[in-house]
């Protein structure tokens, strides 16, 4: 198996985990915790540029989880691969 192939099964096996943590029924009022916590559906603005900082990094954990439970292996291999830029024509 060559290096890529490693990779793409790593990230596969990783992917799994997030689904079963994060998609089981248990992890519910977890999953409404971390949106609330991580402004999943708010501006992470503040004119404090420290807070602001906190904020996105904040979001940027609730992110991966979505791509990790919502995104085919395929479609996270293509984030993290650095091809998936859409430009529109």
């Amino acid at each position: 198996m060559n290096l890529i192939e490693r990779a793409r099964q790593f990230l596969s096996g990783r992917r799994t985990a997030y689904v079963q943590t994060f998609r089981a029924p248990a992890a519910r009022p977890v999953m409404v915790d971390l949106a609330k916590f991580c402004r999943a559906r708010e501006t992470t603005f503040h004119s404090d540029a420290r807070l602001h900082a906190v904020q996105e990094g904040r979001r940027e954990v609730w992110l991966r989880i979505q791509n990790h439970i919502n995104l085919s292996d395929d479609e996270l291999w293509q984030l993290y691969d650095g091809r998936n830029v859409d430009v529109a024509e």
